[in-house]
């Protein structure tokens, strides 16, 4: 018998666990995060549901960790848009789910880097950890 809590979740906003933005961000130097709430944005810059970053222009080194439900398709097209202009790196935490269309028509053979977390990952000051592995994909 399946657990039904490995396909449920009371949300779709899994918070960025802060060390390893902190490990990305030394690393890749970010800019903006371009899909935050006020009281979770890991840049000085970011873009709420307010202000929809579906619709702003990205530019510089952007940090994304989307909405996990059905609109994570909208998000990593755009991801994957953003980063074809010139000076425009993304850098996504995405749930690694390679057998969807998603991360075959913008992810697969076209991010310049995948990288799969071991393990799962506990987001903002969640006591279990994630029901789903994880991955950063750079754009």
């Amino acid at each position: 018998m399946l657990n039904q809590g490995l396909f449920t979740s009371k949300t779709d906003l899994w918070e960025t666990p802060q060390l390893l933005f902190d490990q990305l961000n030394e690393e890749f130097n970010f800019d903006i995060d371009v899909c935050a709430l006020a009281e979770n944005a890991k840049c000085k810059n970011y873009y709420t549901p307010e202000t929809d970053g579906l619709k702003q222009n990205w530019e510089g080194t952007c940090w994304m960790n989307p909405p996990y439900g059905r609109k994570i398709v909208k998000w990593v097209e755009k991801a994957y848009i953003e980063s074809k202009k010139t000076g425009t790196t993304v850098v996504a935490l995405l749930p690694a789910r390679t057998d969807t269309k998603w991360f075959h028509e913008y992810i697969y053979m076209k991010a310049k880097e995948i990288r799969l977390i071991k393990g799962r990952l506990k987001f903002g000051d969640s006591k279990n950890p994630a029901p789903f592995p994880s991955m950063i994909v750079v754009f």
